[in-house]
């Protein structure tokens, strides 16, 4: 068979499979009238967001009731702000986050996982990772999130270094359940920390995509550099002195919770009904600057794996001429 008749043959049959697909249409493609502001409206949605009573969570929970939404919060702590329904939950205890489930009622519309603890806290995969994701596929699996649903995660950049520690994510990302998650992490030395959480998300962001897809649904994520919150304030000295110079030298504050939970909702929003399996970066740029040379910000490049820490890095003794 010639090149010709080859590229006709598969020409013929991807036309016949998309024409065989033609009749399903997502309801958040854009529709004949809607605007911008229709599509990031959350009138008549349900919004659960996990770890709300402060920080990136609160903003993302207030930001989608402004946006319309009928909003459940789930947190240890309690909330502070006029909401839906809030639920206390211990994400530490898959008891308490089962209680949790069954407290929320369907359909839901999108599920926002903002809880996040900082390292030194006991059980930290548990509860920045292994929970969210058992929260998530239990809503999947009893159907109270459907298709057209959106999964939002909020990761960091510390966790930028997936893609060089992928056979090891993949590996913990393949137990299937919370005790055998439990169980790898304590089996592996150095992985019950902040860092190797967020790449556990945005593995499974990626990972997710196409099985999600299926399902009707999208799966996204966040990736914020150094951002005002109470958490990078108890953590000050190492969570915002983080791209301080990029700042300084661009001249632009540090940014702030809304700027999250702005983007997040936008993600799990109709206007990015395109957009799935993606862990975007929202730090004024510092990232992708300091990995092409264009600021000089060697640890950026440790964080990606594509240079080794050196003591200089951190200011201790010289650097070494280039």
């Amino acid at each position: 068979m010639g090149v010709a008749s080859l590229i006709t043959m598969v020409d013929t049959s991807v036309r016949s499979t998309c024409a065989a697909h033609t009749t399903v249409q997502p309801r958040n493609l854009k529709q004949k009238g809607e605007t911008m502001s229709d599509l990031v409206n959350y009138e008549g949605k349900r919004v659960v967001v996990v770890g709300g009573s402060s920080g990136m969570g609160a903003a993302t929970a207030q930001q989608a009731a402004q946006l319309g939404a009928e909003v459940i919060v789930l947190d240890v702590a309690d909330i502070g702000y006029p909401c839906t329904q809030a639920i206390k939950v211990d994400l530490r205890d898959q008891t308490s986050v089962d209680a949790a489930l069954d407290q929320i009622q369907g359909p839901v519309h999108a599920v926002l996982a903002c809880a996040g603890v900082a390292d030194g806290t006991p059980n930290i995969m548990t509860i920045n990772f292994t929970s969210q994701r058992h929260l998530v596929e239990a809503l999947v699996t009893t159907g109270k999130l459907g298709p057209g649903g959106s999964i939002g995660f909020i990761s960091s950049v510390a966790g930028l270094g997936w893609m060089d520690n992928l056979d090891n994510v993949k590996e913990f990302l393949a137990t299937p359940d919370w005790d055998t998650a439990a169980a790898w992490i304590d089996e592996h030395e150095g992985t019950d920390g902040y860092s190797f959480s967020k790449m556990a998300i945005n593995c499974y962001v990626a990972q997710q995509a196409f099985p999600m897809l299926q399902k009707g649904l999208r799966i996204n994520a966040i990736m914020p550099g150094p951002t005002d919150t109470p958490l990078a304030q108890a953590n000050a000295d190492q969570w915002l002195t983080f791209g301080a110079d990029y700042r300084e030298a661009a001249d632009v504050p540090t940014l702030v919770p809304a700027q999250m939970s702005n983007t997040l909702l936008f993600l799990a929003s109709d206007a990015a009904s395109g957009v799935n399996g993606i862990t975007m970066l929202v730090d004024q740029g510092h990232v992708a600057a300091s990995l092409v040379d264009a600021f000089d910000a060697p640890l950026v490049k440790v964080l990606a794996g594509l240079a080794e820490f050196e003591p200089w890095m951190l200011g201790v003794g010289e650097r070494p001429e280039s």
